[in-house]
């Protein structure tokens, strides 16, 4: 949809003010008709509709004006670009939620956004495990020809994101900063890595929107929102990846959830999701059948699977770890990432100390 340079400059305006969240804003535009006519409307019209005083008492001030000014010369920029309700390629799985952000700020291809996502989602301070299953996930996905989305943490969110890159995938970044304050700061360097790779930053914060508590499990919901489903890989009961799924379910999206050992605190809130009925997951498989409606995905994934050298040598017989490394010519170290990667998705396992071959 196309709307005029004074009517995006007004929803800028109103995108900055304090309080004014996703229903608010979608109030004012049906009570007035658009965001320029809001603006210029009485305070007590305001009022009457149940908004915030200081939204009424700041939205003509001088440093409203300069932050909408400030946003569009962000959006001159190439590769940089803002997704409002209307707009046909707005994701129309995000549309659904009553909550929709009003205006979603994009760096890099917002046509990431229209494809087919998995979100995958974890702790901050997951073990080396978790971010090792997070990435092998995240790679067998991507190369699948899903879109990773996650929150750009740190831990299994950054895990998931550099999977993606790894299988030459695209996965979408989404922030509870603006985007002109990347954060965590560690994660900039892989923030430009998903832009440059066909992936995108997104986020419904005004650009300038520094770091607050409050925004994250905002910035959840869109997580979850934007996704098919949502896969926890490693999570505390206090996790607000937990949040992320809780989220989904309500949406209607599908929970998926990886057990660990019981003794390891980093399973116990995908245990708990697995009891309120998230799906266990213990292969790429598991997902690909919960999600068969997408037959363009699935079959990409197992041809990237049944071709592996590796498997080729199983299927003909029963072998250690250094015989595969031996026969087909590979690193000891390569050879057992690869069987990891193999075993994760349900097409080997190890029995009595040799790799076998299991049937797809």
């Amino acid at each position: 949809m196309h709307i005029s340079p004074a009517e995006l400059e007004a929803r800028l305006r109103l995108h900055c003010l304090p309080e004014l969240g996703p229903r608010r804003f979608r109030r004012l535009l049906e009570a007035f008709g658009s965001a320029s006519v809001a603006l210029s409307a009485p305070a007590a019209a305001w009022r009457s509709l149940g908004l915030p005083a200081a939204c009424a008492e700041v939205r003509r001030s001088e440093d409203i004006r300069e932050r909408a000014t400030a946003a569009l010369r962000w959006l001159e920029q190439e590769g940089q670009s803002l997704l409002m309700w209307e707009d046909a390629d707005y994701p129309a799985l995000l549309a659904e939620l009553s909550d929709a952000p009003p205006l979603l700020f994009v760096a890099g291809a917002r046509g990431a956004l229209e494809r087919p996502q998995l979100a995958m989602v974890g702790s901050r301070r997951a073990s080396r495990p978790g971010l090792d299953t997070a990435a092998s996930f995240a790679r067998s996905l991507a190369g699948g020809g899903f879109v990773i989305t996650s929150g750009l943490a740190l831990g299994i969110d950054g895990a998931a994101h550099q999977g993606a890159l790894d299988a030459g995938g695209a996965t979408v970044a989404v922030l509870g900063t603006g985007l002109q304050r990347i954060y965590p700061q560690r994660h900039a360097g892989l923030a430009e890595r998903i832009v440059a790779n066909g992936g995108a930053l997104v986020s419904e914060m005004p650009l300038d929107c520094p770091p607050q508590a409050s925004n994250f499990p905002r910035r959840n919901r869109i997580i979850s929102g934007l996704s098919l489903g949502v896969l926890v890989v490693e999570a505390s009961p206090s996790s607000g990846s937990l949040i992320t799924a809780r989220l989904a379910a309500e949406q209607g999206r599908e929970v998926y959830a990886i057990p660990g050992s019981i003794h390891h605190p980093g399973a116990r809130g995908c245990h708990q999701l697995i009891r309120e009925g998230a799906t266990l997951v213990e292969s790429v498989d598991d997902i690909l059948q919960a999600l068969r409606g997408w037959q363009a995905v699935a079959p990409a994934v197992v041809a990237e699977q049944i071709d592996h050298p590796l498997l080729t040598q199983l299927r003909a017989a029963p072998q250690t770890s250094e015989g595969l490394a031996q026969a087909c010519g590979l690193e000891l170290s390569a050879t057992l990432i690869a069987l990891t990667e193999l075993e994760l998705e349900g097409l080997v396992a190890c029995e009595a100390g040799r790799w076998v071959h299991r049937a797809p």
